[in-house]
């Protein structure tokens, strides 16, 4: 029984890192923010990490490109959103 919670506690662990990066990678290194798979994951973050990923966005795309979904301002979807 032990064995199982251990190898079920590693693959929480396990994925919880995969997707941590992926998001990551979205918010920081990516050449566009319109990826689908960055978008997706962002809509499942808390709000704290969904704050710091649109900041992130925002300081390396403002002014150069509409805000992504999940980052639109909500009063006017062409501005970003103040956290």
């Amino acid at each position: 029984m032990r064995k199982i919670a251990l190898i079920t506690v590693l693959a929480v662990v396990a994925l919880a890192g995969l997707v941590g990066m992926r998001y990551r990678a979205w918010a920081v290194d990516a050449a566009s923010p319109f990826d689908e798979v960055g978008i997706g994951l962002h809509a499942y973050m808390p709000a704290p990490v969904q704050a710091w990923g649109c900041g992130q966005l925002q300081k390396r795309f403002d002014g150069k490109t509409l805000p992504p979904h999940g980052c639109q301002a909500l009063a006017d979807p062409r501005k970003w959103r103040s956290w």
